[in-house]
């Protein structure tokens, strides 16, 4: 086994779901309370950690660190350094309404690369149900769309790394049987570094601040420490849902979870909202409990047909098996060379050896 205690798939989603509204809480303390808005430097602090609290876990034997192809991990850790750089640069060239509307075409275009490329196909009911989720999040979320070229250029670019990158995520660990945990442990590094390098420069363009020149105090430097401690959940379960289900499944939760942190924003926070917030909200989650009931009804479609299946195919080899004939037949009376065997009236007794003139 490549861990110890493996989390199920429904165990996986409670974690991403609940380390997302978490480090959403965290961040925006950060941001907008203290002031510190540095996002893409503050990710790639995120995934030095997670790297480190992976080789801690990693020496505990916690779980098996199994290498595989160095090109294949460096080009997936850089590629989604990119698509999380080009993310944060969408938001900053364009409006809030905007960068929502780019976050939702995410999905459609992942079902479209994995209807293309990988031959995938989607049942009327998960379009559906996928459709009005994107529907109600946009009728919640999206306010204003203000249109730039720059801006549609980056968030077109976003949205292309994006999807490639989380369908990579699921096709590495399937193609090189490796887990969640260990490509993220050998892939965060590589993803750190090229955030940390671009990072301080993206920060800069957008928030025309240094982050080295920022005023650390003690509140700052304790919700940086809480938002990496919390990222190490995120991260993990990033990875672990897409591993266990697919891109467009970990797409429509992001999308549930977005809801969640506006409805915790309404509730607990008093944040204003309006009877258009509330209604896209529960189509939203509507679509989410039609997408999920669609993917059980599809699970346990295919678990009824691969034992139809592999009983047809045992069915085939019965009938295709060769009778067994007696061996001194005339089927058999004929060499490779074209000349006659000479039969034994004897079979295989004592006498049985062909008669030689």
């Amino acid at each position: 086994m490549a861990e110890k205690g493996g989390l199920g798939t429904a165990g996986a989603l409670s974690l991403s779901v609940i380390s997302s509204v978490a480090i959403v809480i965290a961040n925006k303390t950060l941001i907008s309370t203290l002031g510190f808005c540095f996002a893409t430097t503050l990710t790639s602090w995120h995934l030095g950690v997670t790297y480190c609290s992976l080789h801690v876990a990693r020496r505990l034997k916690l779980f098996e660190h199994k290498p595989f192809d160095s090109r294949t991990v460096i080009g997936f850790a850089i590629l989604n350094g990119i698509s999380i750089g080009l993310l944060n640069l969408s938001l900053g060239f364009n409006s809030v309404g905007f960068y929502q509307m780019t976050k939702l075409a995410i999905i459609p275009c992942t079902v479209l690369l994995e209807t293309l490329f990988y031959g995938k196909r989607f049942s009327r009911r998960i379009q559906f149900s996928i459709a009005l989720l994107l529907f109600g999040v946009g009728v919640a979320t999206v306010t204003d769309l203000q249109l730039n070229v720059l801006g549609s250029v980056i968030s077109c670019l976003a949205i292309v790394t994006t999807c490639v990158a989380q369908i990579m995520t699921n096709t590495i660990q399937k193609r090189f049987k490796v887990s969640s945990t260990q490509l993220l442990y050998q892939s965060s590094p590589y993803q750190a570094a090229t955030l940390c390098i671009s990072g301080p420069f993206l920060d800069a363009a957008l928030t025309n601040q240094n982050v080295f020149s920022f005023d650390y105090t003690t509140y700052v430097v304790f919700f940086v420490v809480l938002s990496c401690l919390i990222s190490v959940s995120v991260n993990f379960s990033t990875f672990l849902v897409i591993g266990k289900t697919s891109a467009v499944t970990y797409q429509v939760l992001g999308h549930l979870k977005t809801c969640l942190v506006l409805a915790f924003g309404y509730i607990l926070l008093k944040n204003p909202f309006s009877w258009r917030n509330i209604f896209g909200i529960l189509i939203a989650v509507f679509g989410m409990v039609l997408y999920s009931y669609a993917c059980i009804l599809e699970s346990q479609q295919k678990a009824e047909e691969i034992p139809l299946i592999s009983s047809q195919v045992t069915k085939e080899e019965e009938l295709s098996e060769p009778l067994e004939l007696p061996e001194s037949t005339e089927t058999d009376s004929l060499l490779e060379d074209g000349s006659i065997k000479s039969q034994s009236p004897w079979g295989k007794t004592g006498f049985g050896k062909d008669l030689r003139a």
